[in-house]
């Protein structure tokens, strides 16, 4: 019988978590690290170890009609789209309005989770923090997992020869705070990524030059779409995924493509992804455009190579004097606390977890990840709905099929991402 569940992250997905265990009727306990709630919302100067980290300027890319907890809707006066600082005050009102936070332990650090030695009849976790140098381990029935997946920068320099010999700066876009100190530089950002264009969107107004670096180019598109409604409005409609589902691939490819392309041509500024009937997610964006056709901001294909002082492109062109070189290449997962680095195996940056939640070889299922799929839309709607489903597995309402089944269907959906 669950009862006791500990939740990792006190972010969107673990307050999501612990208030679905206290509608449930469990006890939950929120573990987390640092002394706030908000995860990867609550903005901070400088990056703290093992938190998410975003820039002074990061607003949403899902409206607030989409993007609420289904039960606690935004304020009426707050705009479409929102500036973290107001989205990290939506976050308190909600755990204050649930009376979440006298479950969350601050300044907490899971360091180990194990499975008990009776696991495969109890199906109960040991779970150690620490908290001012001292350890503690705690018994529970359940684990969420709701560290996120904005932690652990890649930084792929063995795929960028001669980054050792550049002698101006480098880091990763998690270190990126605000544009200003880079002012009169000249600036490269490595990935076409939501986080790499509102980077060299925003560094174009006061460096000297920026390139954008894009190994395959992407589709890019508005938060304001067709008759000035938000994107998302539009798109994630239960008529849009009936027909992507009902018709032929090819025809819902192209109908894909061509809505990408009905506002501008992507090739005309040199973004068109290299396949270009990919279905990868479009990057969202309001102003790359005109800061590319206003010279401030220069589309530029991967980087071959790296020099002292400039940088030589696949094309073969070549940009001198370069200051800086920002990598927004992303983020991987990482577990840190699991004793049993098998229990959620990562294979390619990707996690072998059933619906994107379960690991599918345990005993019992009583660990579910949260927040670790890359949705179309919102993550908060998401999570809320993955912590729900959770919860109805740990209490034995929702029967998991085999683990030979889970793990075709795992395997399944890598073949149609691979496909998309």
């Amino acid at each position: 019988m669950v009862r006791r569940v500990a939740v990792v992250g006190a972010g969107i997905s673990g307050l999501a978590a612990t208030k679905c265990c206290l509608e449930e009727g469990l006890e939950p306990t929120c573990f987390e690290q640092s002394e706030d709630i908000g995860g990867l919302w609550r903005y901070t100067e400088k990056p703290e170890e093992g938190r998410a980290s975003i820039y002074r300027t990061v607003f949403t890319n899902s409206c607030k009609e989409m993007m609420c907890y289904p039960d606690f809707p935004f304020p009426d006066d707050y705009p479409n789209y929102i500036h973290n600082t107001r989205l990290q005050k939506y976050i308190r009102d909600y755990a204050q309005h649930f009376d979440l936070l006298r479950h969350i332990r601050f300044k907490t650090t899971v360091t180990k989770i194990r499975k008990r030695p009776d696991f495969s009849a109890t199906g109960q976790w040991e779970v150690v923090t620490r908290r001012d140098g001292k350890e503690e381990a705690a018994v529970f029935d359940a684990v969420m997992v709701c560290t996120g997946h904005h932690v652990y920068p890649n930084l792929p320099l063995a795929h960028f020869p001669g980054i050792e010999k550049f002698k101006g700066c480098y880091l990763h876009s998690r270190e990126y705070k605000e544009a200003e100190k880079f002012r009169g530089k000249k600036v490269l950002v490595v990935g076409l990524g939501n986080s790499g264009s509102d980077i060299a969107v925003e560094l174009s107004t006061v460096a000297s030059q920026v390139y954008l670096s894009t190994r395959s180019g992407s589709w890019v598109m508005s938060r304001v779409w067709n008759f000035g409604y938000p994107w998302d409005m539009l798109l994630i409609t239960r008529f849009w995924t009936w027909l992507e589902n009902f018709l032929p691939k090819a025809v819902s490819d192209w109908l894909y493509v061509r809505g990408m392309n009905q506002q501008y041509k992507h090739e005309d500024f040199g973004l068109m992804p290299v396949d270009g009937a990919s279905r990868r997610e479009p990057v969202l964006n309001d102003d790359i455009l005109s800061r590319i056709t206003c010279g401030a901001l220069l589309i530029k294909p991967n980087v071959k190579e790296f020099r002292e002082t400039s940088v030589l492109f696949q094309d073969g062109t070549v940009q001198d004097n370069l200051d800086v070189v920002i990598f927004a290449t992303g983020y991987s997962h990482s577990f840190p606390f699991m004793e049993d680095e098998s229990i959620i195996e990562s294979r390619n940056n990707e996690v072998t977890l059933y619906k994107c939640i379960v690991p599918p070889q345990l005993e019992k299922p009583t660990m579910a990840v949260i927040g670790l799929v890359q949705s179309f839309g919102s993550a908060i709607p998401t999570a809320d709905v993955q912590c729900r489903w959770a919860i109805k597995v740990f209490q034995g309402l929702c029967t998991l099929p085999s683990v030979s089944e889970m793990l075709e269907d795992i395997e399944e959906k890598k073949r149609n991402k691979v496909k998309w």
